[in-house]
């Protein structure tokens, strides 16, 4: 796999997860997504934006544009310091929410995307890698 572009936007307050959505339209048509998967990851970043703001008091929202034999890939990796989730198990549970919420994010997201990983433990925050390829 190669890595042929990459960055970062921060995604510590509401305006962020706004930056955030748009940074993915703009990069998932420059990877030449269909729009029926460009619509997919926007929503699951969407999702994932607003989980680090809310409950892991901000963080950040790394991208890579990968390249892998012929396909073309979109790799996000949203991660934060905030108190993490003590039962991972749970928390991809459909509708479970540890706030106000649908309970829809993790699992949702993960429904979305080509390749989900979730690394988190309590005090150690969380960091969610999501692909989507073309």
């Amino acid at each position: 796999m190669i890595v042929r572009d990459s960055g970062s936007q921060d995604v510590r307050i509401e305006q962020h997860i706004v930056l955030a959505r748009q940074m993915v339209r703009k990069l998932a048509v420059q990877c030449g997504l269909r729009l029926v998967d460009q619509t997919k990851l926007i929503t699951a970043a969407s999702e994932l934006a607003r989980n680090a703001v809310i409950y892991g008091g901000g963080g950040a929202m790394d991208w890579a544009i990968l390249e892998r034999e012929t396909r073309t890939g979109l790799r996000l990796v949203f991660r934060d310091e905030g108190p993490g989730i003590p039962d991972l198990g749970l928390a991809m549970t459909d509708g479970w929410t540890s706030g106000s919420g649908l309970g829809l994010g993790l699992t949702g997201a993960k429904r979305l995307v080509d390749e989900f990983e979730l690394d988190s433990a309590p005090g150690a925050g969380t960091r969610v890698t999501i692909i989507k390829w073309t």
